[in-house]
């Protein structure tokens, strides 16, 4: 099978990896007969610097030619100057909806072997922690309009939340289908309690549950939600809410696993084409210096051999070729812990190459 995957390395340590998960996903077009095809497609940071803007139309094109897109990180203190319609972020936010992304599936789960590097107690992490962050991704206060005004002499901001029911209908099929595949259970968050927009969300989901009669339906307010998943998150299977609560929840989520690092994320719409990334920022404060972790984008290009290319059982093999190193003791700075081998960003891609 021939693919092309169009290539955001993006700033900091974004080039170093995305150059170890493509190395990954060659040792995977090797061993099962496949071509993977690599365009470069400058965005964030970078591009500002070459171009003047954070995603330049060539780029946009081929994002949008290629069957999926693999992302490193975007953004960086350097750019912090940028008006706020010329962030590096602006950059992603506008190939999300381009490529008509509404949902991002971040899946929380914890390697056994990493167990120790959970900051939840000790009884508190034994019960486990695997669940999915299903999160709107394209509407919101994100997608609203923004405004800054001088209003009786001070400065005053809006930023506008709306959401619309078919918006919110099409990310809660993909929660419960997920469900459906997993342990049959979704909790639906938001703030029905205060906001107009979450009393929608929570009657959308609603309606749409009755549609999946196997799939227990739970309802939490946001601010519980976050004490939850410190406090048990073993209860969770699959979470699905809105672009501002996912994006913090998730974010929660992955920390209590042991490492931000390692957590990758897909974002899709309709059709097979998704981007591809691991959930952790640029980490400008050790680019260049072998120390970043890839785990995380290795398991991103993962999920984009599973959801977009079809391929399971090479999609398997990078996940046991993960796990199999976790257990042979290698580790990158930020899951190290006593007993561990100490490696950087650039062996860690080799070990994993290794095992596939």
């Amino acid at each position: 099978m021939e693919k092309t995957i169009a290539v955001i390395k993006g700033d900091g340590i974004g080039p170093e990896i995305v150059t170890e998960a493509m190395g990954v996903l060659d040792a995977v077009a090797a061993k099962f007969g496949h071509a993977f095809t690599y365009k470069d497609a400058p965005m964030g940071g970078c591009a500002i610097d070459a171009f003047g803007v954070p995603l330049p139309d060539s780029s946009l094109e081929t994002c949008l030619a290629a069957d999926s897109v693999l992302l490193g990180a975007v953004g960086g203190p350097k750019w912090d100057s940028q008006p706020a319609s010329n962030r590096p972020e602006r950059g992603l936010l506008k190939l999300r909806g381009s490529m008509g992304l509404y949902t991002n599936v971040r899946p929380a789960r914890m390697f056994s072997d990493l167990s120790a590097a959970c900051p939840l107690r000790p009884d508190i992490a034994a019960r486990g922690i695997d669940f999915v962050v299903v999160r709107e991704l394209i509407g919101g206060v994100y997608f609203g309009d923004h405004s800054t005004a001088q209003v009786d002499g001070e400065q005053k901001a809006t930023d506008i939340m709306s959401y619309a029911e078919h918006e919110i209908r099409r990310v809660a099929h993909v929660a419960f289908q997920m469900a459906q595949k997993r342990r049959k259970r979704v909790t639906s968050v938001d703030k029905a309690n205060v906001l107009d927009t979450s009393r929608l969300w929570r009657r959308t989901v609603t309606e749409v549950a009755k549609e999946y009669p196997d799939v227990e339906l739970l309802h939490m307010y946001v601010d519980n939600a976050s004490m939850q998943i410190v406090r048990d998150p073993s209860q969770f299977d699959v979470i699905v809410t809105e672009n501002l609560f996912g994006d913090i929840l998730s974010d929660e989520a992955s920390q209590v696993t042991g490492s931000i690092g390692m957590i990758p994320s897909s974002s899709m719409g309709e059709g097979t084409r998704g981007l591809y990334e691991p959930i952790h920022g640029s980490a400008p404060d050790i680019a260049g210096q072998d120390k970043a972790n890839p785990i995380g984008t290795i398991l991103a290009a993962a999920m984009m051999l599973r959801y977009s290319f079809n391929m399971a059982a090479e999609a398997d093999a990078v996940e046991n070729a993960v796990d199999q190193v976790l257990k042979d003791g290698f580790r990158c700075g930020d899951i190290m812990q006593s007993g561990g081998k100490l490696v950087g960003c650039r062996e860690m891609g080799a070990e994993i190459r290794k095992r596939i």
